[in-house]
């Protein structure tokens, strides 16, 4: 799923004038998909798919050590039969501007097929 990243920055340099920032929080609870640091991380998506947005210090999203934010965001919008579980990377998130949790996104489900949302959402 890594080649989302550039979707992700079609998204973010198409809708942020318009107020949508695309947030990136690496992971590497996933197949030890994200081994390196924070600083690492952006250096390999900037330089391989001209990541801008924001990318985070790596992040745990299930389990005890979840972190706050995804405590909420699975708990505001479950998955598939009400699971709170991110099964894997590239679960994407839509949140609206006055903080609620519009949308949750599989990772098979590619950027571009957001731009829907984002247009309602921005309308």
């Amino acid at each position: 799923f890594t080649p989302q990243y550039a979707g992700l920055e079609l998204l973010h340099q198409a809708y942020q004038a318009r107020g949508f920032y695309v947030l990136g929080f690496p992971c590497n609870q996933f197949g030890k998909q994200e081994p390196g640091d924070a600083a690492q991380i952006r250096a390999f998506c900037q330089k391989n798919y001209d990541v801008s947005f924001p990318m985070f210090d790596k992040v745990e999203v299930n389990g005890a050590g979840a972190h706050p934010l995804y405590k909420w965001l699975t708990e505001a919008a479950p998955g598939i039969l009400g699971t709170r579980a991110i099964k894997w990377n590239f679960t994407k998130f839509l949140v609206c501007r006055d903080g609620r949790v519009f949308k949750r996104y599989g990772s098979w489900t590619k950027p571009a097929r957001i731009a829907t949302d984002i247009e309602k959402l921005l309308a």
